[in-house]
């Protein structure tokens, strides 16, 4: 059998959609916090700023209804469609109006909506923006982390950056790429699949502490850090949305050159942060 390219796919996260029983009040917890500007269209709320783009639907609580990477080019999607069918996939109607006609949509193994195409509109970059923060990663908890990272590498061509093993060798976590950047996706080992977080890459350490002084004046207290993460080596801080969800605002994100090892981590709370008290996932 022939062997898949490396880093086939080039790609950002572009805009995710969050499942809420309570959507028009999660919708508010994000206008205020990330400083969303939301539109309704019908039963969804769609919350967008500089470089970040938030759609909230009802549905179950920490649920992810899909997530919406914008290819660096339109000649990756008959490509990547290509790629789906001959690995037995199917492709799906895709579920969102930011991107063009053409957008190709497939389910992962635990049945979440993976999106790739090309943004009607596209990102707000506006440079006068204090508190900026642009969408860079989602992750999943899984009962299956290792079939979700073989679907992603495989049948996406996402590349796999780092990896958590425990004391037997099992993957625990896995940390995927689809550019520069350590991670645009992750998945971890869990009881139950499941939103695990979102992420926000502010760009350095002084804007962490502009944001965390932004949340916690807004009475959003932080959760977890500030810290920093082995795979990733990124500066963070978490806070819950108005539905427990995890938020995260990052700084500093590890890029990775082309043809670099995967790196390989204990199971363990220092892997989770350099600095103190990690929260494990399983």
């Amino acid at each position: 059998m022939p062997v898949e390219p490396v880093n086939l796919l080039r790609a950002q996260l572009h805009h995710l959609a969050i499942e809420s029983s309570n959507p028009e009040r999660l919708a508010e917890f994000y206008a205020r916090a990330l400083r969303l500007e939301f539109t309704r269209d019908g039963d969804r709320f769609v919350g967008t700023g500089p470089e970040r783009c938030v759609v909230i639907c009802p549905g179950r609580d920490k649920a992810l209804a899909y997530a919406a990477y914008a290819v660096d080019s339109v000649e990756q999607l008959p490509v990547l469609r290509e790629r789906v069918v001959r690995h037995g996939g199917r492709e799906l109607r895709s579920p969102t109006a930011l991107f063009a006609e053409g957008a190709v949509c497939v389910a992962d193994p635990d049945g979440n909506f993976l999106i790739f195409g090309v943004p009607r509109i596209p990102a707000s970059d506006d440079c006068a923006v204090t508190l900026r923060a642009r969408l860079q990663h989602v992750v999943v908890a899984s009962r299956d982390c290792v079939a979700m990272a073989q679907f992603y590498e495989r049948v996406l061509g996402f590349t796999l950056s780092d990896k958590v093993v425990d004391e037997e060798g099992a993957m625990r976590t896995a940390f995927l790429r689809s550019g520069v950047e350590h991670h645009t996706f992750a998945v971890f080992q869990a009881s139950e699949n499941r939103l695990d977080h979102h992420c926000y890459e502010a760009g350095d350490w002084g804007l962490i502490r502009d944001w965390a002084d932004y949340m916690t004046g807004w009475g959003i207290p932080i959760q977890w850090g500030p810290g920093r993460h082995g795979p990733g080596n990124n500066l963070f801080i978490f806070v819950h949305d108005a539905d427990g969800n995890w938020v995260e605002l990052s700084a500093e994100l590890e890029r990775v050159s082309a043809g670099r090892p995967v790196g390989v981590w204990p199971h363990e709370q220092r892997t989770l942060n350099l600095w103190g008290q990690g929260l494990m996932r399983s």
